[in-house]
C-alpha cells in the first residue's frame, strides 16, 4: 500500500526563497550560536550563550555582531540554489510539490568539512581531497538545474551589485543563465560564519571558533534539501521544510515560533 504524504501546514508566500543544506546537529548549535540567530525559529541567540566565543576572540559582543551580520540574515546554511523570487508563472505550491518528488530520488552521502576562509570570510568548506566531492557537485548542479523553472529572472540592480565583486568569464556566464555567478564549475561548498575580514579577524574567529567545547564528527551527512523563505526584503531567511531523501519532510514555522 502507498503511504500518503503528509498533510503539513501551507508555505506561506514570501519575497524569495532558496533551496539549502541546513546543517545538522552539532555544527548547527555551534554556528547558529556564532551568528547570534535560529534560522529554524528566528529568535536571537542570548548573549551568555555567545560569551565564550568573544573571551576566545578577545573582542565584545558588538564586534562579533559586526564579523557575522551578512550570515545572520540568511541563517546557517550551505547554498545549493541561491535566493530567488517566484517566477510568474509558478506558485510555491508546486515548488512544494516539485521537491517533495526531487529529494526521494536522491542518495545520502557524508561530506567532510572543514574550518577555512574562502574569499575573504570564514566558513566550513569540503576538506582537500574528500572522496564525495563529486557526489556533493552533481548534487548542487540537479538543484540549479531542476529548480530554474521557478526563477524569475534577477532585476538589474542584482546583476550590478553581483558584479562588483568581479567575476571571470564563467562567472559572468552563469549569472546571465542561472542567476548566479557561483554554480557548476565555479560552485564552492561553503557554510559562511563571517563577512569578509582582515587577516587578522580572520585569525580571531579561527581561535574562537577552534576553541568551542564542541565536538564536531569528521563527517557531516547530506541527506536533504532544506527550503528556505525571506517573507520581505531586508528581512532574514528562515527554514520552512526539509525533505529529507528518504521522503520524510518537517516543517518550521518560525513566525509561530
Amino acid at each position: 500500500m502507498d503511504t500518503l504524504p503528509p498533510v503539513l501546514p501551507p508555505i506561506p508566500a514570501a519575497w524569495r526563497y532558496a533551496l539549502y543544506l541546513l546543517p545538522p546537529e552539532p555544527w548547527y548549535g555551534l554556528g547558529s550560536s556564532w551568528l547570534g540567530r535560529c534560522a529554524r525559529t528566528n529568535q536571537t541567540i542570548p548573549a551568555d550563550q555567545r560569551e565564550p566565543f568573544v573571551r576566545e576572540a578577545g573582542i565584545d559582543l558588538v564586534t562579533l555582531d559586526h564579523w557575522t551580520e551578512a550570515p545572520r540574515q540568511y541563517g546557517l546554511h550551505a547554498t545549493f540554489k541561491p535566493p530567488f523570487r517566484l517566477a510568474a508563472d509558478r506558485t510555491v505550491d508546486e515548488l512544494d510539490a516539485a521537491l517533495r518528488q526531487f529529494a526521494p530520488q536522491q542518495q545520502a552521502f557524508t561530506i567532510e568539512p572543514a574550518l577555512q576562509t574562502l574569499r575573504g570570510f570564514l566558513a566550513w568548506r569540503l576538506r582537500h581531497g574528500d572522496p564525495a566531492r563529486d557526489a556533493l557537485h552533481r548534487f548542487a548542479d540537479a538543484c540549479v538545474s531542476e529548480f530554474d523553472a521557478f526563477r524569475a529572472p534577477p532585476p538589474a540592480t542584482e546583476l550590478a551589485r553581483r558584479r562588483r565583486a568581479g567575476l571571470s568569464d564563467a562567472q559572468e556566464r552563469h549569472l546571465l543563465r542561472w542567476g548566479y555567478p557561483y554554480v557548476f564549475g565555479t560552485f564552492t561548498f561553503h557554510i559562511t560564519l563571517t563577512g569578509r575580514l582582515g587577516h587578522a579577524e580572520q585569525l580571531a574567529c579561527y581561535r574562537a571558533l577552534e576553541a568551542s567545547r564542541v565536538v564536531l564528527p569528521a563527517a557531516m551527512p547530506v541527506d536533504h534539501i532544506a527550503l528556505f523563505s525571506q517573507p520581505a526584503p531586508e528581512a532574514p531567511f528562515n527554514v520552512v521544510r526539509v525533505y529529507r531523501f528518504d521522503g520524510g519532510i518537517e516543517h518550521f514555522d518560525a513566525a509561530q515560533a
